[in-house]
């Protein structure tokens, strides 16, 4: 199995000016598979986008018709549903369609079976028991072939959502809120996915 890779998910954006520089220096800190732009405006995402993707990094948005309008990567869609049936619909194949809000193991399989790419097991907004979301990590990652993300809320879940069997480790308080920088919050991060490689003492 490959390393566990990072997930950044920003926190909501409406300006971008000051948001470029501690942006850049996030996605440079760390090994970030895939960027989450939590948006409305659509001008953020060509202003942003472009800046995740010459990294070689995916570029999603969690708004449908932003993802539909924009040279996104991408959709992070919210639960199962008419509008997760309506993306897999305009975007599949081309481009990548994953999930997350998902209350139930009927829900993450139904997700899976629609054909998401991913799915995600926790959020920023959603306080869930970290016991569960590491839970559904280790259920998902035995059985099922859709990469799975687990969101982790402080430094001390990195490891364990990753020694579960995470593919990607999601951030977002955890990098955004460093008193340090952002930087600092990813590298801390990355720090910890790197320990997660060791065996358990």
């Amino acid at each position: 199995m490959s390393a566990p890779r990072l997930y950044l998910i920003t926190p909501a954006i409406a300006e971008t000016r000051a948001f470029i520089a501690p942006f850049e220096a996030a996605l440079a800190a760390g090994d970030v598979a895939c960027v989450l732009l939590r948006t409305a405006e659509a001008v953020v995402v060509p202003r942003l986008a472009p800046i995740a993707q010459r990294r070689g990094i995916a570029c999603l948005v969690d708004d449908p018709r932003l993802a539909a309008s924009s040279d996104c990567d991408g959709v992070h869609v919210h639960g199962v549903g008419a509008a997760l049936e309506a993306a897999l619909a305009t975007m599949k194949p081309q481009r990548i369609v994953g999930v997350g809000d998902l209350v139930s193991r009927d829900d993450a399989m139904s997700a899976g079976e629609a054909g998401v790419d991913y799915l995600m097991f926790g959020a920023p907004d959603k306080a869930r028991d970290f016991a569960e979301i590491r839970e559904r990590i280790a259920w998902w990652a035995e059985i099922f072939n859709p990469s799975c993300v687990g969101y982790a809320r402080s430094l001390d879940e990195v490891a364990p959502l990753a020694r579960a069997g995470a593919d990607f480790v999601a951030l977002c308080e955890l990098a955004w809120d460093d008193p340090h920088g952002p930087a600092a919050g990813v590298e801390a991060a990355q720090r910890a996915l790197n320990a997660a490689r060791e065996p358990a003492a």
